[in-house]
């Protein structure tokens, strides 16, 4: 019996004359995270994506897993492929269901007929499938408003699909639709969910970590890669840039005013970032600053901090309280990785009674003894490369 993964595009939907561009990317990045499986046949048609192994011994459950994470698919689920003839989908359904009806009590069916030249209606499908389970499967009762498990019966292009419940997929854009972003990456539980949420509307990551040996360990630094390695399951790969900020960080430490320290590291930071990201392709910077949340992210200091760069400055968590990221953070498995007891660069230096509300003007002033220009280059210049999948 012939089975396929069928996949439900949703938003792309409404794309208009670009959706296929917007498929098309899609489908890339189906094939390639799914390329170490096994060949397999990938098209589309009718607002739909078809997964079609190509070999017997094709892990489908695992394929299944790389799937729900692959960002642009709305549903998906494992189908049964039929031939546009009700003998053939009766048939099958009785055997590819077999399985999952015998473990419950209720059921209903739905159909869909894409293909109008086929002889049946959507009910009449409905109930020929219906009626043929019920002669099969003794046990079964039909409930039309909550049902243990809803069979679909989609009558589309060349062939029939009999189906069972839909899997909700990961939704969003395609990743690579949006273009490219660099996300300033720390070892706390925001700037992961930040970067997976840009990552969910489109954009390709690349990531900048600041390092400050020995005030940072190596296992500070091994645990953004694996928050990174969490979010590239669902973004693709990352270009991972790590800064070392330890001078810069002394410097600061000895010629600033204390209340200014995170101020100016912040300053600092996206200076170099958007000279990294500039270089890597990058249109904008992320960061995972939430209003209010801590004194380097209320309006005044943010507004020091981007008038340092000229680039977007993208903050999808601005508006959101921590319950919620943490929340994001468990769904996506970040959360365990970003409470390991490991500081950050951002820890370093952190005064008693940061400045909340700095001017323009007063932050110049604070790092007007540093040769800010000379640190930087100095850091960018030392910066190491890697890659993250």
């Amino acid at each position: 019996m012939k089975e396929i993964i069928l996949i439900k595009n949703g938003e792309l939907a409404l794309k208009g004359l670009n959706r296929c561009n917007f498929e098309d990317i899609l489908i890339k990045n189906i094939r390639r995270r799914l390329k170490s499986l096994g060949d397999v046949t990938i098209r589309k048609a009718q607002s739909a994506i078809y997964i079609e192994p190509q070999n017997d011994d094709f892990h489908f459950a695992e394929a299944l897993a790389r799937v729900k994470l692959i960002f642009g698919i709305a549903g998906f689920s494992r189908a049964c492929v039929c031939l546009k003839d009700m003998d053939d989908i009766l048939e099958k359904s009785v055997e590819y269901l077999k399985e999952p009806l015998e473990k419950i009590k209720t059921f209903k069916v739905e159909a869909k007929r894409a293909d109008k030249r086929f002889p049946l209606t959507s009910p009449e499908i409905c109930r020929e499938v219906g009626g043929m389970l019920l002669s099969k499967y003794h046990h079964l009762k039909v409930d039309v408003h909550n049902p243990d498990i809803t069979v679909f019966v989609e009558i589309r292009d060349t062939n029939a699909y009999v189906r069972a419940e839909q899997i909700q997929g990961a939704g969003g854009l395609p990743v690579g639709t949006a273009g490219t972003a660099s996300i300033l990456i720390s070892g706390g539980i925001d700037s992961p969910v930040a970067a997976w949420t840009m990552a969910k509307r489109g954009l390709r990551l690349n990531a900048i970590h600041f390092a400050s040996p020995p005030y940072t360990s190596p296992r500070a630094e091994q645990k953004v890669r694996t928050l990174l390695s969490k979010v590239a399951r669902y973004s693709g790969c990352i270009n991972l840039a790590i800064v070392p900020f330890t001078e810069i960080q002394d410097q600061i430490a000895e010629h600033c005013p204390e209340d200014y320290f995170t101020l100016i590291m912040r300053r600092i930071m996206m200076r170099i970032a958007e000279r990294i990201a500039k270089d890597s392709g990058s249109l904008a910077l992320i960061t995972g600053e939430s209003l209010g949340q801590v004194a380097s992210q209320t309006l005044p200091a943010l507004v020091t901090t981007d008038y340092v760069t000229t680039m977007p400055v993208l903050r999808p968590l601005i508006g959101m309280d921590k319950e919620e990221i943490v929340s994001i953070s468990r769904n996506i498995d970040t959360f365990e990785t970003s409470i390991l007891p490991y500081e950050d660069c951002c820890t370093v230096f952190t005064p008693k009674h940061p400045k909340t509300r700095p001017t323009l003007e007063s932050c110049a002033e604070a790092e007007s003894k540093l040769d800010i220009e000379a640190l930087i280059q100095k850091a960018i210049n030392e910066t190491e490369y890697t890659y993250i999948d």
